[in-house]
């Protein structure tokens, strides 16, 4: 292993990949826009066979995917920043998949700047706290921290986090400041009454509510294992470096070329990290021109290694590793 660059001078490699390239930025927006639509429109006709209705279905939620990192990376100022349209457009986006700006800059910007500390709070993140302070807790503190972390919780992403914590919570705890919120709220669950009494429950299923339940089960699971994972470091405030954290505590997901451009290169997840004004479409690149990025511990989609995932409850702060609940004593 060659010498390692951190901290800042690590930092600094990575600026020369956060240029962008309009043009592709916009066509990048704009095929995965069509693709939304295409695969969609598949579903609402009755005259195709349902297998195609199906796969269009399971198709579009990977485009819903994929726009939602364009939307991301809008949001870090990575693509199209300073474009009126784009803002217009990146809003309209952001309220239909269920993250307002509002609330999803405040706390994805929270994550960032706090990934990987230990934290019971869980904003912008799963939650995350050493045994000796879990065995401190409550009875009940303890279901909901372990309930937060609950394979069933990633797996119903779509009501638990996009629903409920970045829309019902967010509108509840301040209403004046997340209207986003709750205009995101009423445009769903408005388009999915009308598409249920107007066109009928099996186009409901397939054309709205498949996308959205398959499209962030993936993303509930992508964002889960991609900073709790065999090997990820977790910090005290003292001891946290923002790069040890982007290297150390963030893996990369080796995925087959066609879904990580489905996914918008979400699996390069520690470059991203070490730098998120680099676009998505640059990710790769970085890591192959910063020898630095070429040693982070990865994931995939193996359903062993995601069991493997979904057991590791808590941070061990003698032996620093995430264990499981079997070896809290």
């Amino acid at each position: 292993m060659p010498n390692m660059r951190t901290g800042k001078e690590l930092i600094l490699s990575s600026r020369k990949y956060t240029t962008e390239n309009r043009t592709r930025s916009w066509v990048e927006t704009i095929i995965t826009l069509l693709g939304i639509i295409l695969f969609l429109s598949i579903t609402f006709i009755d005259s195709v066979p349902m297998v195609l209705r199906l796969a269009s279905s399971f198709i579009a939620s990977l485009f819903y995917v994929r726009i939602f990192v364009v939307y991301h990376d809008f949001q870090h100022h990575a693509i199209l920043k300073n474009s009126l349209v784009a803002k217009i457009i990146m809003k309209a986006i952001g309220i239909y998949i269920l993250a307002p700006q509002n609330v999803w800059k405040r706390s994805h910007d929270h994550h960032h700047n706090h990934n990987s500390k230990l934290s019971a709070n869980g904003i912008g993140s799963y939650p995350t706290i050493a045994k000796n302070c879990y065995l401190k807790l409550s009875k009940n503190e303890q279901r909901v921290y372990l309930l937060n972390r609950h394979p069933l919780t990633v797996l119903f992403g779509h009501i638990t986090l996009f629903i409920y914590w970045l829309n019902v919570k967010s509108f509840i705890q301040s209403p004046k400041k997340h209207l986003d919120s709750l205009l995101a709220l009423c445009i769903h669950f408005i388009s999915a009454i009308c598409i249920w009494y107007f066109i009928g429950f099996a186009t409901f299923i397939i054309s709205w509510f498949l996308p959205f339940f398959i499209a962030f089960a993936i993303g509930s699971y992508l964002f889960y294992s991609q900073h709790n994972f065999p090997g990820a470091h977790f910090s005290e405030n003292p001891d946290w470096k923002y790069d040890h954290a982007a290297l150390k505590s963030t893996s990369f997901m080796t995925m087959h070329p066609i879904l990580q451009w489905l996914t918008g290169n979400i699996g390069y997840h520690h470059v991203h990290h070490l730098n998120s004004r680099i676009p998505f479409y640059r990710l790769a690149e970085a890591m192959e021109g910063i020898p630095e990025l070429q040693y982070a511990t990865t994931t995939t989609w193996n359903p062993i290694e995601m069991r493997k995932c979904f057991q590791l409850k808590l941070w061990d702060t003698e032996n620093k590793v995430m264990i499981p609940l079997s070896k809290l004593k």
